[in-house]
């Protein structure tokens, strides 16, 4: 049962690192930040649209593994109708989840990125699934630039 849900998530994983939806650069856009990760080469540009004081759309052009790519791919999904403060927590949490493989709260948008769980286990490649949130929340927090380090 184990090793069919790794499968499961790794197929996640390499399906949104190699056909991300949302891996485009928004039309029209109120928020952006650039992230890098200068020790392995990912780089991530977010793009954040609002809506009625909610994020109304998330948007990435990225270079890099397909564990940083799906992981901004699916950031983008589930930050789509959060508020600042809600991505703040989110963040937060995916965090902890990268790091340590497990994390507070099973709501939908946790259970959405869990896939991005196994990176616990090669601490190396956890700061290519976090690269995407520091650049969304240095978007947020008006700040251009984010690093992974």
């Amino acid at each position: 049962m184990f090793d069919d849900l790794r499968d499961l998530y790794q197929e996640v994983i390499l399906d949104h690192g190699r056909r991300p939806r949302h891996g485009a650069r928004l039309a029209a856009f109120d928020a952006s930040a650039k992230g890098d990760n200068p020790m392995c080469g990912d780089r991530v540009q977010v793009f954040v649209r609002h809506d009625g004081g909610r994020i109304g759309e998330v948007g990435f052009e990225a270079r890099g593994c397909a564990i940083s790519i799906a992981s901004a791919d699916l950031m983008a999904e589930v930050a789509a109708g959060c508020s600042d403060a809600e991505i703040h927590d989110l963040a937060q949490r995916f965090r902890e989840l990268a790091r340590s493989g497990a994390a507070a709260g099973d709501d939908a948008a946790i259970e959405r990125l869990r896939p991005l769980a196994g990176v616990h286990e090669f601490p190396s490649r956890v700061k290519c699934a976090t690269l995407p949130w520091h650049a969304l929340l240095a978007a947020l927090d008006g700040k251009g630039e984010a690093s992974s380090e």
